[in-house]
């Protein structure tokens, strides 16, 4: 692992490169951006850089140094995932016993030290703030030579002051090209790769997830099963929809895949031919569609969803709130 493995994240491949080698690394970042984009990669291969004897500020992801930071051995790099339980967030006393005197005493063996968070904004968010209020002085005041890196996907979910006292690095969605290219290095079938990378927003890891088993096509499925009731005007059928919808563990990938079909069908009546559609294999229906419903409703019903989506993240009944997202759309 080194930093020529992350793929299409050249700004902030860049960002840290030039912090490194003038030798003006930040104490804390926080890494922004979808899942599956390479933070978590990069935040690795920043670490091996740091503590690399073969190749320093660059990382040559071969020597032992580097083969114990990848494989989680190496006791200058710590790696603070969230909870199995509960809410999934850390304990205040995890950060006081285990991370601050780990901050207060690394490095160890190396030259400099890394603190690692992954899904920072599960393990430390707004509505249990005492981790990270434990967390703040750390952060604010570091020791020498160690980095604290804090990777989120949802980063306003964070405290403001945690946000305040890390530097931030944007890491962007992948090319659907290079999600395509990661899929088939992969040995994914080439069949399954189209719609699966459609599918991702860009995240390498939820187009593999979504190629296993059929997935991807379940999902689409469904979203054209609900634009039928919807343009049969059955609102008794898509209740029955909305109800199946609620209780399937599958609810959000559903909706994700109902909202890029009304994108696609919005793109397309704006766009015609020259449209980017994430369901390319069924250009045809979709052009039939946008030419009934019109890119207005199609953008409507789009925008509906993302915000029944956020409603439920911020736990609305489910069965609620897709009645009423279905019935509006009848």
């Amino acid at each position: 692992m080194s930093f020529d493995d992350i793929l299409a994240q050249a700004s902030a491949l860049q960002t840290l490169q030039r912090a490194l080698e003038r030798d003006r690394l930040a104490h804390a970042y926080l890494f922004e951006g979808p899942s599956g984009v390479g933070k978590q990669k990069t935040a690795m291969a920043l670490a091996c850089a740091l503590l690399c004897p073969e190749q320093p500020k660059l990382g040559c992801g071969r020597c032992s140094v580097c083969v114990r930071v990848l494989e989680g051995k190496h006791p200058d790099v710590r790696v603070f995932g969230p909870r199995d339980e509960g809410n999934r967030n850390l304990q205040v006393e995890l950060v006081r016993e285990e991370i601050l005197p780990f901050a207060k005493f690394a490095p160890f063996e190396a030259k400099a030290a890394c603190v690692i968070f992954p899904e920072a904004d599960v393990s430390f968010p707004v509505q249990h703030a005492e981790a990270a209020n434990a967390l703040l002085k750390t952060l604010e005041e570091p020791r020498a030579n160690v980095t604290f890196l804090l990777l989120s996907e949802r980063p306003d979910r964070l405290l403001p002051t945690i946000r305040s006292r890390c530097q931030p690095v944007r890491f962007g969605a992948l090319p659907a090209s290079v999600v395509k290219e990661i899929m088939r290095a992969r040995g994914i079938d080439e069949a399954a790769i189209e719609l699966a990378a459609g599918l991702a927003f860009g995240s390498a890891d939820r187009a593999l997830s979504l190629a296993q088993d059929g997935l991807a096509e379940r999902l689409l499925q469904f979203a054209l099963q609900v634009d039928a009731a919807v343009q049969a005007r059955r609102p008794g059928a898509l209740l029955e929809l909305a109800d199946e919808l609620a209780g399937s563990d599958d609810r959000a990938l559903l909706l994700d895949a109902l909202r890029l079909f009304y994108r696609d069908v919005a793109s397309c009546a704006v766009l015609g031919d020259e449209a980017p559609l994430a369901f390319a294999a069924h250009a045809e229906l979709i052009r039939k569609r946008a030419a009934t419903l019109g890119a207005a409703r199609a953008a409507d019903q789009q925008r509906a969803i993302a915000v029944t989506c956020e409603a439920m993240e911020r736990n609305a009944n489910p069965e609620v709130a897709l009645d009423a997202l279905f019935f509006s759309f009848a």
